[in-house]
């Protein structure tokens, strides 16, 4: 098994520092929010947050595509197998949805943070006991890999939010890359996650094949309404495309 014990000692202090990194890059976006972005109080915040959800995506999403290029033997055991840096990629997402669960907590207690806030407690506990056992990297890093689609949600919303037509160019290509992405990072990839814990259940002790199940249904089941929603608004909706 690859890594060092100094890592795993220190995993923990990651995610706190993660924490503290997100809430810097909020306070420096409040200097560069669009006017378009400032008509009030709740979509200059809204911008910020979803801007911040975007650097995180970008980081992440690579990152966790190069984990498996570097160490190709991470893709062979998802339970015991892992790395310096898959072990801290996992430190600094636990961070990051800590910081954006508190986020709309305090800023945006409404339905749809509600439901982000239902769906980030899932991911914290899950890469939460991932990154304290260290076990599991593996499969917290797969799950990560519905970011590369999470760049160009991200970018969408932006562009909702700062007002640019559904039928401009730049967000008609962004929506062509965001259900792709979306079909590939994110609907194929949970469907290899919940066949990969049934094939692989008798490997996992009760706790943890429980939680994993539960909090990958409620994902599944919130990511395929997105997809719909989604699907509806940018191409199947004729007068939400003609705005």
């Amino acid at each position: 098994m690859e890594g060092d014990s100094e890592v795993m000692k220190y995993a923990p202090l990651w995610s706190t520092g993660s924490v503290l990194c997100f809430a810097a890059t909020n306070l420096l976006l409040k200097q560069v929010t669009p006017a378009t972005a400032s008509n009030s109080v709740s979509q200059a915040w809204k911008w910020r947050n979803i801007a911040n959800s975007l650097i995180h995506s970008l980081i992440t999403g690579v990152w966790a595509l190069l984990s498996f290029y570097w160490h190709p033997k991470l893709a062979e055991d998802l339970i015991a197998t892992y790395s310096m840096s898959s072990l801290l990629l996992v430190s600094v997402s636990v961070g990051y949805f800590i910081y954006d669960f508190i986020d709309m907590a305090i800023n945006h207690r409404k339905r749809s943070s509600f439901e982000l806030m239902i769906h980030h407690f899932c991911v914290i506990t899950c890469f939460g006991l991932a990154e304290l056992t260290h076990r599991y990297i593996g499969y917290a890093v797969v799950a990560l890999l519905v970011e590369v689609n999470s760049v160009f949600l991200h970018l969408r919303q932006l562009f909702i939010i700062q007002g640019v037509s559904r039928q401009h160019p730049i967000y008609r290509l962004n929506s062509l890359f965001n259900i792709a992405t979306f079909l590939i990072f994110r609907i194929m990839t949970l469907g290899w996650m919940t066949r990969w814990l049934v094939v692989h259940g008798d490997q996992v002790p009760f706790f943890a094949y429980t939680l994993g199940s539960i909090a990958l249904a409620v994902i599944v089941f919130m990511n395929i309404v997105l997809f719909f929603r989604i699907l509806q608004v940018d191409f199947l909706n004729k007068k939400g495309r003609s705005k």
